[in-house]
């Protein structure tokens, strides 16, 4: 076992669990709270600061305190029956169609219902899991959705899907473990959202990483993980008309 990279994962699953119980919940029970643009675009900025620095620097400390391990657990879990068939598959002279194919139902999947939602409120629009409060209601939130969308998209899938599976392969030399206990991990950490949040993250994570493993390119998961995060912050909330100028002079009041 490598006891380095134990005492790496100890301080690194600290860190994300005090970052789920102590801040998370706290912090979004309160912003729930929250009326005025000018308050939740503070917090928006702080989460998005906070976001950068604190999952930006566990995914570089996994990645660097793992990166002999990359290429070997990668390697290993392309090795599994169901995603050597699909990888097979897609290498064949079918491949590139349904490589196609699969992005049109996606990116579909992402923009049909918004735009049919086109005349809705925010009120009327089912969601999976306690997130209606965090879409953005003024021009000055969206910025901070986008923002917070792509970083999460980046640091989140390479913390997730690149850094801690290697990491954990290196102490258990279990593939399986690796990435399945990161993708649990990453549906976790969404415990503010409730447990319905907590499923649909899972299943997300789950879905990330088996685009990792099949393509094995991390810029895919990251991708398709900014997407649906833009998808909810940005274009859901432009095409309900949540985001006016009119919100931007609301005085600063914090229920």
């Amino acid at each position: 076992m490598d006891l380095s990279s134990l005492a790496l994962l100890g301080v690194v699953l600290a860190v994300l669990a005090a970052r789920a119980v102590m801040r998370e919940r706290r912090d979004y029970a309160r912003f729930k709270r929250m009326r005025s643009t000018v308050a939740r675009q503070k917090v928006f900025r702080r989460w998005l600061i906070e976001a950068f620095l604190v999952l930006g620097g566990l995914s570089v400390a996994t990645i660097v305190g793992s990166w002999e391990a990359i290429p070997r657990v990668l390697a290993d879990a392309q090795a599994w029956a169901p995603v050597a068939a699909t990888r097979e598959v897609l290498g064949g002279p079918w491949g590139f169609a349904l490589t196609i194919g699969f992005t049109v139902v996606v990116l579909a999947a992402l923009v049909v219902p918004p735009l049919l939602a086109r005349g809705s409120t925010l009120e009327d629009i089912p969601a999976v899991g306690d997130v209606k409060a965090i879409i953005p209601r003024s021009r000055g939130e969206l910025r901070y959705g986008a923002g917070l969308s792509v970083n999460a998209g980046i640091t989140e899938e390479l913390l997730f899907r690149l850094g801690l599976p290697a990491l954990v392969f290196a102490v258990t030399q279990d593939a399986l473990l690796a990435f399945g206990g990161a993708a649990v991990l990453f549906g976790a950490l969404h415990v503010y959202q409730g447990p319905l949040g907590i499923v649909f993250s899972t299943v997300l994570g789950v879905v990330f990483t088996a685009l990792y493993l099949v393509t094995g390119s991390i810029l895919v998961p990251i991708l398709l993980h900014a997407l649906i995060d833009l998808r909810s912050m940005v274009l859901l909330p432009i095409v309900l008309g949540t985001v006016t100028p009119l919100a931007e002079r609301t005085p600063s009041v914090s229920g």
